[in-house]
């Protein structure tokens, strides 16, 4: 088995592979990529067992046969070379790199040992566009949880029907809502997606004009683009009905732009209780005055920010790193936060730079003031 492949083509590639290998495996196979050669197309494939991503490249080659390299190895290797044609030869459970200017050799295992991607079978099918799937992980994965006893709280839930796709993430806390009117599905589908293959794909659709295809059934999803294949399988359990715990009634609008309010909240919760990051916003008229404590070490701080407001004076607790991340999140200019209740959820939504059919909701749950 030999093929001939660029060195960047291929250390491209499986950096963007490596991020599904585990540190620790249970089965030393999975420290490897699987190599499958036929004549000119190379997949490389790297799984977890829960996640299974596989890519292909060209390579000059006649040859057909699998193999699995060792993936930390390979990497490292590739990192240090220039860009330059590297010559693969395999025989006697050994590999040979030849580069420009050596020679090098590491052991492999038989591809045969590599376990299976798993076949979706009687799959539903939905395509939708790269950067918009990005732009939906991005603007949700987030505000999921890291809860191990709540499962179905640690991925992003996904709800397509004919009316749109909706994304949403919660860890009890906060809450994103991401909606596209403007896409929709054949078939009502509900499925909870894990973080890592979400984290994975982030990373390689941002900004990406291609179509994906999304497949998926009770128990995997399955997403396909260009020449790479992501499959997982889905986090089992019943999402929460987060729709009950958004509140429809918020006669309490605060209209502020967005960076101004995420300077100043960075700035005071500097001051705030380390344990609780607990700020107080106090609106009144057309002012907002933020303001952070920290009785035990005597640190205190205090902003004010001119605002539009529309209804009844307020003074509201949050939790400041919350807030802090939701804004980050956010791209528009300007943002609106509804409120009813001191003691009831806030809803924070942009007011600018959203796309048609795009629609972003984010909750964060109030904390007691301590007066």
């Amino acid at each position: 088995m030999k093929f001939i492949v660029s060195s960047q083509q291929l250390l491209k590639q499986i950096q963007i592979l490596q991020g599904v290998i585990n540190t620790s495996n249970t089965l030393p196979i999975l420290d490897n990529f699987l190599f499958e050669l036929h004549q000119e197309r190379l997949t490389i494939t790297a799984s977890d067992l829960e996640t299974t991503m596989s890519t292909s490249i060209d390579v000059e080659s006649n040859a057909t046969g699998t193999m699995a390299v060792p993936a930390r190895l390979l990497v490292d290797t590739l990192k240090t070379f220039p860009e330059q044609p590297l010559t693969f030869s395999a025989e006697n459970n050994t590999i040979e790199i030849s580069a420009n200017n050596g020679k090098y050799s590491l052991a492999y295992l038989p591809g045969e040992d590599f376990p299976k991607a798993v076949h979706i079978k009687d799959p539903s099918k939905t395509t939708i566009m790269g950067d918009t799937l990005a732009t939906a992980i991005n603007t949700t994965l987030f505000a999921s949880g890291n809860d191990d006893l709540r499962p179905v709280m640690s991925g992003v839930f996904f709800q397509f029907s004919s009316e749109g796709l909706t994304f949403v993430a919660t860890d009890a806390h906060k809450l994103v809502k991401y909606t596209r009117t403007d896409l929709s599905a054949s078939a009502t589908a509900e499925f909870i997606m894990p973080k890592k293959a979400l984290q994975i794909l982030k990373g390689i659709l941002q900004g990406s004009e291609e179509e994906i295809s999304v497949e998926y059934n009770e128990t995997n999803a399955q997403f396909s683009f260009d020449r790479t294949t992501l499959s997982c399988r889905l986090i089992e359990g019943k999402y929460p009905n987060y729709e009950a715990v958004i509140p429809k009634e918020n006669p309490n609008v605060l209209t502020i732009e967005r960076n101004q309010l995420l300077n100043s909240l960075r700035r005071v919760s500097i001051f705030s209780n380390k344990t609780t990051h607990q700020i107080r916003l106090k609106i009144a008229g057309a002012e907002l005055n933020i303001s952070a404590e920290d009785v035990d070490f005597s640190n205190k701080a205090e902003e004010r920010l001119g605002c539009s407001y529309q209804g009844d004076d307020i003074q509201i607790g949050f939790n400041a790193r919350f807030l802090i991340e939701m804004l980050n999140n956010l791209v528009a200019e300007e943002i609106s936060l509804s409120m009813s209740l001191p003691n009831r959820a806030g809803i924070i939504a942009p007011l600018d730079n959203t796309e048609e059919g795009e629609d972003i909701t984010m909750l964060v749950m109030p904390v007691m003031l301590n007066d």
